[in-house]
């Protein structure tokens, strides 16, 4: 049975299969996506979320695009979200994403501000706004780090009051946010939306946490923030301590690229990423191998 708000848990911001052609080209291994849903379901999340950046939606086509949804939306069990990405430059292209999740059987949509362009705060709300017409529930999406576009606790309280949102995945890097934005918008749920602050939001009281690395290992995350919720502090901070070193890469700009690797070296598919991404430098991958082996020897993975 579906949660009454499907957007709380933890949900994995998926990262997507890409195997290389005879021809050199990189296409999505729908099938080990497939899986890979279905492996997330059976290892303590709640849900994932398709076309993020960490699945590279941005080098997709549209027909792609549209099958990751329906791809995952088919490998889901019952009481597992789906809620897929569906960012875009403008609000229409947003929209239509949105009902295209919609109509496959989403239960939810994570949406940023537009897409490379700095919108102020009046764009900002006609982008919701156009979106919301789609009918499914609207999580924004913080990222100023990336779109230069800051959803400030009192936009999202604006946002909220108008019924475009129903959560805020906070990206910001500022645990503050969490606080302030409580303040203003109370009812809005406020997602952990960094991997390296996730105990900090639970703690907090944060009723969902929006991942990257439980791409990698779903347990020992699914572990860590159940216990950081209860306020186990004697089994979460030892987790995290170990997880750490791992977790931060999830705000660096090779964030997909470490996941991916933490992936293959776990016993999952990782592969490759499509340009303008490409390998870790050694000093990079060297220490991404080292976290993760030490992850692998604590028995996380």
């Amino acid at each position: 049975m579906t949660r009454a708000k499907p957007w709380h848990g933890m949900l994995v911001a998926t990262a997507l299969p890409l195997r290389e052609t005879p021809n050199g080209d990189l296409a999505v291994d729908f099938d080990t996506y497939a899986d890979h849903v279905a492996w997330l379901a059976a290892n303590g999340c709640d849900g994932v979320t398709p076309n993020g950046s960490l699945g590279e939606y941005q080098n997709l086509s549209a027909e792609e695009r549209a099958r990751v949804v329906t791809t995952a939306v088919a490998a889901a069990p019952d009481g597992f979200t789906v809620m897929p990405g569906v960012a875009a430059y403008g609000a229409d292209e947003a929209r239509r994403w949105a009902e295209q999740a919609g109509e496959a059987g989403a239960s939810a949509v994570m949406l940023l501000p537009p897409n490379s362009y700095r919108a102020d705060d009046r764009a900002v709300v006609a982008h919701y706004r156009e979106v919301a017409k789609a009918g499914v529930p609207v999580v924004a999406y913080n990222n100023p780090h990336d779109t230069k576009v800051d959803l400030v606790p009192e936009l999202l309280a604006e946002l909220f009051d108008e019924g475009l949102i129903v959560a805020v995945k906070e990206f910001s890097g500022d645990i503050r946010r969490y606080y302030r934005i409580t303040e203003l918008a109370p009812g809005l749920d406020v997602l952990a939306g960094t991997d390296d602050l996730a105990l900090e939001m639970a703690v907090a009281g944060s009723p969902g946490w929006i991942s990257g690395y439980p791409n990698a290992l779903p347990r020992a995350c699914a572990t860590l923030w159940e216990a950081a919720g209860k306020g186990d502090l004697a089994t979460a901070l030892p987790l995290y301590r170990i997880l750490h070193p791992l977790l931060r890469w999830d705000s660096r700009t090779e964030f997909v690229q470490a996941i991916k690797l933490s992936m293959d070296l776990v016993g999952r598919y990782g592969g490759p990423c499509r340009r303008p991404r490409l390998p870790l430098t050694p000093e990079h991958e060297a220490v991404v191998r080292t976290a993760t082996e030490k992850a692998i020897a604590e028995g996380l993975a």
